[in-house]
């Protein structure tokens, strides 16, 4: 495996601002053989009408009532949408959960979703619908069930049960173990008991924080155990139903799961991506009044939020949305600025220059592992890509600098925006730039994309990932009024959240859908997938 893997090439039209701007970028010259590529048009949206109060997070469809199911945290519930027309997509109702719903998803006519419990510390819940919103069964999960999903055949719901800290201070709840919830629906949704969840914890790892940290594994909360540090975050599955990859995102490492045994296998770290070698460049500062994409002594945590699973040649390989994210509790933050940190000067020759609010000054660090004052290695979070790796977790792409590049590229006024207000350009490239949040993998017209939402400046960023060695870029599009006032609805979407595809098959007009729930906004807008052939 290369130590940084190839980015990938450009086949596509770069599209932003609901298709206002397009500039092609790395098109195939006269005479080249065509390419089949695809394009995303935007058909249709359902506004909430709620801003910036998570009016849509996860979405999930239903082929056969031609439904989504969207979580509306502001309203402590999953909004049902009717999309038997795309275009119009109207709310037909709600699903009301016990508690705060984070998570939701669908099969064979069933929906499940998470919620968590009140203090978010205790147990949470999966409760089970049918399609009309009537319930079948309910079961306790671990704490703060984040996310969910159904097994590719069906018969298991796996569960990403986080288990965060009230926080650190003197009289807080306390930090619970996180661990992963196995739920066999095999006997179908409505004779669903207790005795129907297993659990795979991390207690068998505890003791073992040396050697985690070791490999790269954060382990770092105040006074916890291994069990209590790992917070799972995304599951996503392999075709046969008998592995699972967990996100532990705060840890910069995901878990291997046996489905059969209920057994964490394994604790992998993801390591750190390299910023001073070229293809790996990003912006590191918001007060430098300009696009600054260039390289710097600074190794990326990768920390996925969103992951997933595809099958290729034989074998498994895990797409992630390389977010980042840091633990910061009144009592307890990792979070500090590069430039407030004591730099060994043997290490940085010019450690005062390098610190300058215009250099790395301002770029989010971390106090915590694997930090170490003074500091001769730089660490930011988030790694401003997507990358793919295999069933072990050795990286076998990474898309280097391609979004930052790619935003700048397509609306520089705008670049590195952040998500709640306009005219914030350049705001965000000291903390993760575009931020990539979700992730959903698809094939349509004989290819496989992947789609990955970028939470900040907003859009879908599209690759063809038939080879996961080489990836293509396809097409950017940012449905996004950069015009307008997000406060008053009026700028389009807003913080992309969730994503799911739809194939054709499962499509209610037969061509693919892409159904894209904004948090910010609260809108979700659904685009139809178009082929293209290109020259």
């Amino acid at each position: 495996m290369p130590r940084h893997p190839r980015r990938a090439r450009t086949a596509g039209t770069v599209v932003a601002a609901a298709g206002v701007l397009a500039t092609s970028i790395g098109s195939p010259a006269a005479g080249a053989p065509a390419v089949n590529r695809i394009s995303l048009v935007s058909i249709g949206t359902y506004a909430s009408g709620v801003f910036d109060g998570s009016a849509a997070e996860i979405v999930a469809h239903d082929p056969v009532t031609q439904r989504l199911f969207v979580v509306n945290a502001a309203a402590g519930s999953v909004d049902v949408l009717g999309i038997a027309d795309p275009t119009e997509p109207e709310l037909i109702g709600s699903i009301i959960a016990s508690g705060v719903v984070n998570s939701v998803d669908v099969y064979d006519g069933t929906v499940a979703i998470a919620a968590q419990a009140d203090p978010a510390q205790e147990p949470g819940f999966v409760e089970l619908f049918d399609t009309d919103g009537n319930p079948l069964a309910a079961v306790r999960v671990g704490s703060l069930p984040d996310m969910l999903t159904f097994s590719p055949d069906g018969t298991m719901i796996v569960v990403a049960n986080e288990g965060e800290p009230a926080g650190y201070c003197a009289g807080d709840e306390g930090d619970p173990e996180g661990s992963i919830s196995i739920i066999d629906v095999s006997g179908g949704a409505a004779g669903v008991t207790q005795d129907d969840v297993r659990t795979a914890d991390f207690t068998a790892f505890n003791g073992q924080e040396d050697a985690l940290r070791a490999a790269g594994v954060r382990i770092f909360g105040p006074g916890a155990t291994v069990a209590q540090d790992l917070e799972p975050e995304y599951v996503a599955i392999d075709a046969d139903s008998t592995t699972a990859w967990v996100a532990l995102q705060e840890n910069n490492a995901f878990a291997i799961v046996d489905l059969a045994s209920a057994d964490v296998t394994d604790i992998v770290s993801l390591g750190y991506k390299d910023h001073s070698v070229r293809d790996n460049a990003l912006d590191a500062s918001n007060e430098d009044g300009r696009i600054n994409i260039r390289t710097w002594p600074v190794q990326g945590m990768y920390m996925p939020d969103g992951i997933d699973a595809y099958e290729r040649g034989g074998r498994t390989f895990i797409v992630t949305a390389n977010e980042g994210d840091a633990r910061d509790y009144e009592c307890f933050s990792e979070e500090a600025r590069i430039g407030d940190l004591l730099l060994d000067r043997e290490a940085f020759r010019f450690p005062a220059r390098l610190q300058q609010d215009q250099r790395l000054g301002r770029l989010k660090t971390t106090t915590a592992f694997p930090t170490v004052e003074p500091a001769t290695e730089l660490y930011s979070y988030g790694a401003r890509s997507f990358s793919i790796r295999d069933a072990a977790g050795n990286l076998v792409f990474d898309s280097g600098d391609d979004f930052e590049r790619i935003t700048a590229a397509v609306d520089p006024e705008n670049f590195n925006s952040n998500n709640d207000e306009n005219g914030s350009f350049d705001s965000r490239s000291d903390d993760k730039g575009p931020e990539p949040e979700g992730i959903e993998i698809g094939r349509a017209f004989g290819n496989t994309y992947a789609f990955i939402g970028l939470e900040r400046v907003g859009g879908v960023m599209v690759y063809d990932i038939g080879s996961p060695q080489d990836p293509r870029f396809v097409e950017y599009v940012n449905n996004r009024d950069f015009d307008g006032d997000a406060e008053a609805g009026t700028a389009g979407d807003l913080g992309p959240e969730g994503i799911t595809f739809i194939s054709a098959a499962d499509s209610p007009i037969a061509f693919p859908l892409l159904a894209v729930a904004n948090e910010v906004s609260g809108t979700t807008t659904i685009y139809k997938v178009l082929p293209v052939v290109g020259r």
